[in-house]
Order: structure tokens, then sequence, then C-alpha cells
């Protein structure tokens, strides 16, 4: 990938849609200079396309004699190269990008991975579909151009820009109401650890039941801790103590812990963002913070919360609850 100064869009000499390379993706889009938000756009130009080609793989049947583990490696591979040609050559996605991002002095938007189409278009009054639908037309021919199926793909294409999550008028009130009270703190916690809002905002809801199910000392008062985060040895700040339920071999046990406690749920946002960025148990949940499944299993992995489901709760929560 070419450097944050660089002023090369060719991206034939490695694969954009590699994860190792999300962090030089969000380090060029928040450069913020002309060329490397070109850079950028063009990068998550070729990740769409790929999206795109993957939909259309995953909904055409593979059951012949030739197929295997080892014929599908190869089609990714060849289905990634031909996504970077495609965005060399332009979709019209990216010049999209740079002229509303531009306009708007947010290139942030493209520097937060799986969202970056819905934080373009919300910051800019569209709709990720308004912009599938713009750039249909120069799709189709360009994948027809690439041998890949056109039809198909714009079938994708539709079906990608529809499953963003929720619009804000289908929120039940509580989901409403608790996104937008915590918006502007999720959104600062962003910009200190590349982790889109809605992905922190979701893990907040998660942990405090949607703000109802806040940890509170014994007298009452809220500890303002909406991610769950315990108090260890290290911890200097206030403590408060609560009944948990922890997963001990997969078994549910109810346990009183120590938790941390804060003045702000401002204050619940930096810390949790300064926890995820310090620790290294958390290096490929930050890596992976493009996807909200991918992030959601990181943090599983990491050992964040020992409930077995605790990424599938995350990942229906992110994508079928809070708007885009």
């Amino acid at each position: 990938m070419a450097s944050p100064t660089s002023t090369s869009n060719d991206l034939s000499g490695k694969f954009a849609l590699d994860l190792r390379d999300m962090g030089s993706l969000k380090q060029s889009a928040r450069a913020g200079s002309p060329e490397a938000l070109k850079t950028a756009s063009t990068q998550f130009e070729a990740m769409f396309v790929n999206m795109m080609l993957k939909s259309m793989r995953e909904a055409t049947p593979q059951e012949g004699m030739l197929d295997s583990q080892q014929s599908k490696t190869f089609q990714t591979m060849l289905d990634q190269q031909t996504s970077q040609n495609i965005a060399k050559k332009g979709v019209g996605l990216a010049d999209m990008l740079v002229r509303q991002l531009s306009k708007q002095g947010d290139a942030q938007a493209l520097a937060i991975g799986g969202d970056a189409g819905d934080k373009a278009s919300g910051a800019n009054g569209g709709s990720f579909a308004g912009m599938a639908s713009l750039m249909d037309a120069k799709l189709q021919r360009a994948i027809a151009a690439a041998g890949g199926n056109a039809a198909a793909t714009a079938t994708a294409t539709s079906a990608a820009a529809t499953s963003s999550g929720a619009s804000k008028g289908s929120q039940a009130p509580h989901v409403r109401s608790f996104q937008d009270k915590l918006a502007s703190h999720a959104e600062e916690a962003s910009k200190a650890t590349g982790i889109p809002a809605k992905f922190m905002l979701g893990q907040a809801a998660l942990e405090s039941g949607w703000g109802k199910r806040e940890i509170k000392a014994r007298d009452g008062s809220s500890s303002n801790n909406l991610f769950g985060i315990k108090a260890t040895a290290d911890w200097k700040g206030k403590v408060v103590e609560a009944t948990t339920t922890e997963y001990v071999n997969g078994k549910a046990q109810t346990k009183v812990e120590r938790f941390r406690a804060y003045d702000s749920y401002a204050d619940s946002f930096k810390d949790y963002a300064k926890l995820i960025t310090s620790n290294p148990r958390y290096e490929k949940v930050l890596a992976s913070a493009g996807d909200a499944a991918s992030f959601a299993q990181g943090l599983q992995k990491a050992g964040y919360a020992t409930d077995p489901n605790y990424a599938n709760k995350l990942t229906s929560i992110i994508k079928r609850s809070l708007a885009g």
C-alpha cells in the first residue's frame, strides 16, 4: 500500500483487502492530504468490490467434482486480484468518496473499516444504498470486463447496501435514546482507537443492558462503568463491588467482583479506549476493527468476557439494532 504522502494509487503490488494492511489504510485516510485521501478511497473501493464478489460466490452452489478447499482458496485469491484490477480502473466509488469527504473534511469516515460507507453517507445526507445505485452501471461494466457475473454482483451490491444496520426510524425508543446519549463519547473514543463508534456503542449496550443494568454501588449510585471493566490490582481509581455472572468451563456462576467506577460516561469510554490500545492482548482486536463479527470474535478470543456467546450477541447488536 502506498504511504500517506505517496501520490501513487497502483494497487497491483499487494492486496488492499488484507486485514494486516487495515492500519495503513486508516493512517492514510487520517493524513488528510488529497493524495492520501485518494489512495485510501481507492483501497476502500477495492475492498468494496471484493465484498461484492464474495457475496456472489457464496450465493453460487459449489458442489462440483472439482470443488475443494484448495480450489476455493485459489478462487479467493483470483477474486482479490480481480478486485484490485477493477479498483485501479475505478467504478466511481473512490471518486465519489474523495469528493464527499474532501467537501466535508471528514476523511476519518474512511478510517473505520466496515462502516466507512455508512459514515461517509451519513455525514453528507445520503445513503450507502444510494451510493451503490449510482455506481451500479459502472460496476456492472467493470465486472463484465473482468470476466465476472455482473448481474449477480449488482444483486449482491443491493443486498450489502441494505444490511448495514437499523435505520433511526426503525429503532426501539430505548435503543435510539441510548445511542443518542452516548454517541459523542463513542466518537471521541473512536478517534483514539480507530474502532468504529458503533462497535463500542454495541459493546456498551451489551455490557449494561442498554443502560438498564448498570453496575451500581451499594448505595444505589451508578459506577458509570459501561464496559464491565474490573478493578485489577493496578487500578488506582474508585471501586464498586457488584454481583456478576462468570462462565467457568461453560457453566454460569454468580460471583461478587470489584469493578472500576468513573465520574462520568465520558470517563468510562476514555478508560475503555486506553485499555484496548495499551493492553497487548487486544492487538488483534484493533487489527480486526474493520468488521463487526471479527471485532466481536477478537474480543472473545482475547478473553474480554467469559460468556461463550459473547461474540454472537455483540455482533447481533451492532448489525441489527444500532443505526449506521
